[in-house]
């Protein structure tokens, strides 16, 4: 089954996040503690993906181009309405600052959808039904869901929803993609895709640590212009 992976993992998400509904209510001291540690520990790891890089002038280029597209379209506020939409029909207590859905979705979803493991996986799953990369990805996605949930509330949760399409539709699509692209740009997608998906999650627990005050959402279109900007530089040199 070519998306057993991919489900497994949604799964592991939704079971993380409901265990981790269940911290919600503890002391705010230690709620702030733990939003540190995460914080710190986001930012390793995005560190240790964005270093990935063999080119970081394809990563400076994706991100001032995804960074314009971004701020054309507004996306971060776009996004940010459909939480607040949905956070007003879900969570009768709208004050409660700790449940904010349309954080925890943007978070959560930059942080298991963006790196090698979510594309290597899903290709292994489309094109040799191979699903160990996903099955690992989906332990470690359902631990990191339960400890974000515990902070960032429900939205946690609702990030499975682009995971499942975003790594389904790699899974479905795969055999024709590997027809289509040659292997050379797959691997360069796939390394410059992680580390500038790595800066991103940097960014992410700067701001969850308070540090900065950067608009995440509004660079996400890098995460796709990386794709452009290999093509094109593979095509012309």
């Amino acid at each position: 089954m070519v998306l057993l992976g991919t489900l497994v993992n949604g799964l592991c998400i939704v079971l993380g996040s409901a265990l981790g509904l269940f911290f919600t209510k503890i002391p705010e001291r230690y709620k702030q503690t733990v939003m540190n540690g995460i914080g710190l520990a986001i930012i390793l790891i995005g560190i240790q993906m964005a270093l990935t890089t063999e080119n970081i002038v394809i990563v400076l280029l994706s991100l001032l181009t995804g960074a314009i597209i971004g701020e054309l379209i507004n996306l971060e506020e776009k996004l940010t309405n459909a939480g607040e939409w949905i956070q007003l029909r879900v969570n009768a207590n709208q004050h409660n600052k700790h449940n904010n859905i349309a954080q925890g979705f943007i978070t959560a979803t930059l942080v298991f959808c963006v790196g090698a493991m979510a594309v290597i996986g899903a290709l292994d799953g489309g094109l040799r039904n191979d699903h160990e990369v996903l099955f690992t990805k989906g332990l470690l996605d359902g631990f990191v869901a339960l400890v974000l949930t515990t902070t960032l509330g429900m939205g946690v949760m609702l990030s499975v929803i682009p995971v499942v399409l975003y790594q389904g539709t790699i899974a479905l699509l795969a055999t024709q993609i590997e027809r289509f692209l040659p292997e050379s740009f797959l691997s360069s997608f796939i390394l410059e895709m992680t580390a500038t998906g790595g800066l991103l999650i940097v960014a992410i627990g700067l701001n969850m640590l308070n540090i900065t005050k950067i608009r995440i959402a509004n660079l996400l279109p890098s995460v796709v212009t990386v794709g452009i900007i290999i093509f094109i530089y593979q095509l012309f040199i």
